[in-house]
């Protein structure tokens, strides 16, 4: 048997699917008005806690992290039994990160206080603008004002690590509106911010109205971006993800384990994981999920190809980019001999940067990788 010394660490992701009302965006695993189901779900999720710790002996989970939906519509003892669950079968560390995600107006302070108790200290609250207007237009049901107390009573409760979402390319949103959002977060101090790009997916009600929607052009969603990365750098946060900016130190420890290929456990409906060099996802139907014994939908080992073209492509989303070295002790060759030429194009105009001993995307390589890596990649 390991000591706790020499164990592996462990990230354990718990997707809780409840919200109040879908938003108009969204196409993530979510149920609106399914609260008679809340306590079935959590006998299930308890029960795959259980059962996945069984093969994680060699294990110490040193991140959990709540994600919906909406965690906090759990009633705080729901939220209990999974924590106790969590400690009673695993070997957790001291010092790991809990986070809960938060939408604005779902938590009040005595919520907060009690988050804390359970030994959840980090806090992730979504809220994408500080303009009514803007939010209404993206079909969420909180005002800025609703974030505003939300936020100050998870100060108050002692969460001393909190992350706010924004988005930019909202329908509507100028670049004046964005940079008022973007400097009215920045004068709350919150240690963590996270910007997307509004993304619209098919079979979303955004997806079936797309040709309707007055969206900024791509010049001034570039500028929205590039405004972005400078002025959070120019007031004490670090980009070290293509979306995610931080006080030093308050990176998302777990979030890290996903774009470092690092081992993870998901738990819950359409949950993913990565775990001893295979991928696999839950059912996405939640009566499926409560109810059926097996509800793995996909499982597949990850091949030699497969890995390397991943440790690249989720290496080079943080702001470090891929190391030369850590490459070659990982995968025994020679990044340059793989991916030296197909690289060098967007070097020379100034998308990547090549310091000898990383290679890492520009302010406004970020902004096209996706289109980059899908030209240098090989994808099976």
């Amino acid at each position: 048997m390991k000591t706790k010394a020499e164990k592996k660490k462990l990230g354990l992701y718990l997707h809780v699917p409840f919200c109040v009302q879908k938003c108009l965006y969204c196409d993530f695993c979510s149920f609106a008005g399914a609260k008679e189901q809340m306590g079935a779900y959590v006998d299930r999720l308890c029960r795959d806690v259980r059962e996945y710790s069984k093969r994680c002996d060699a294990y110490e989970v040193d991140t959990v992290y709540f994600g919906g939906g909406t965690p906090t519509l759990l009633p705080i003892a729901e939220l209990n039994r999974i924590m106790d669950s969590i400690y009673k079968y695993y070997s957790v560390s001291g010092s790991a990160e809990i986070s809960v995600e938060c939408n604005p107006a779902t938590a009040d302070l005595d919520y907060f206080k009690s988050m804390r108790n359970l030994g959840i200290n980090r806090l992730s609250i979504g809220l994408q603008s500080v303009h009514d207007g803007e939010l209404k237009a993206l079909g969420r049901i909180h005002t800025y004002s609703d974030f505003l107390s939300t936020y100050n009573d998870a100060r108050k409760a002692g969460f001393d690590n909190v992350s706010a979402d924004l988005m930019y390319g909202i329908p509507n949103q100028t670049y004046e509106s964005f940079s008022e959002t973007l400097s009215t977060l920045v004068s709350l101090s919150p240690e963590h911010i996270s910007a997307y790009g509004l993304k619209i997916e098919d079979g979303t009600p955004f997806g079936k109205m797309k040709n309707e929607l007055k969206l900024p052009d791509e010049d001034t969603e570039y500028d929205m971006y590039m405004h972005l990365s400078n002025y959070l750098s120019e007031n004490g946060y670090a980009k070290y993800e293509i979306s995610n900016f931080s006080h030093k130190g308050r990176e998302s420890r777990h979030n890290i384990k996903y774009w470092k290929g690092d081992d993870y456990l998901g738990i819950g409906v359409a949950a993913h994981s990565y775990f001893v060099g295979e991928r696999f996802a839950n059912s996405r139907n939640i009566t499926e999920y409560i109810n059926n014994t097996d509800i793995t939908e996909s499982k597949r080992k990850i091949s030699d190809h497969e890995k390397i073209t991943e440790f690249v492509m989720l290496g080079m989303r943080l702001a470090s980019g891929v190391s030369r070295a850590e490459f070659c002790d990982k995968f025994d060759f020679s990044f340059d001999e793989l991916y030296g030429e197909r690289f060098k194009k967007y070097i020379n105009s100034g998308f990547v940067v090549d310091n000898g001993d990383n290679i890492f995307f520009s302010d406004k390589g970020f902004f096209v990788s996706n289109y980059i890596l899908s030209d240098v990649l090989d994808f099976d």
